[in-house]
């Protein structure tokens, strides 16, 4: 995880799978809520790249993207871009269901090709 508070760019990458995701992603959710209720105005871009994620990180991560989705449904800008690679059929299923539950941020799928 890498979050810049100055640049908004917000980044998740690996492998997700706490025995506890919950307790595990509590203050992680905390900060993100935090820095949005200070830069109301700051444009937010998350990027993710998750190779595997247990259902509880899948829950975990639905809570941050239901919390971008408040502050895009009151005008803030909010990214989200969904890395996945090509040959990872399960993170496209995963980001496509994530997708439809979210309404105002822009949520993109993103293909990544192995060379």
């Amino acid at each position: 995880m890498h979050f810049d508070a100055s640049t908004g760019l917000l980044e998740i990458k690996g492998k997700s799978y706490p025995e506890n995701a919950a307790q595990f992603y509590a203050p992680i959710l905390e900060w993100v809520r935090a820095y949005l209720q200070e830069f109301r105005d700051k444009h937010v871009e998350l990027n993710v790249e998750m190779i595997y994620l247990n259902s509880s990180s899948s829950k975990a991560f639905l809570n941050l993207f239901d919390l971008l989705d408040t502050c895009a449904k009151q005008g803030q800008s909010v990214v989200i871009n969904w890395r996945y690679h090509e040959d990872n059929d399960t993170a496209l299923e995963c980001g496509q269901e994530f997708s439809e539950d979210l309404e105002s941020v822009t949520f993109n799928l993103v293909e990544i090709c192995e060379e």
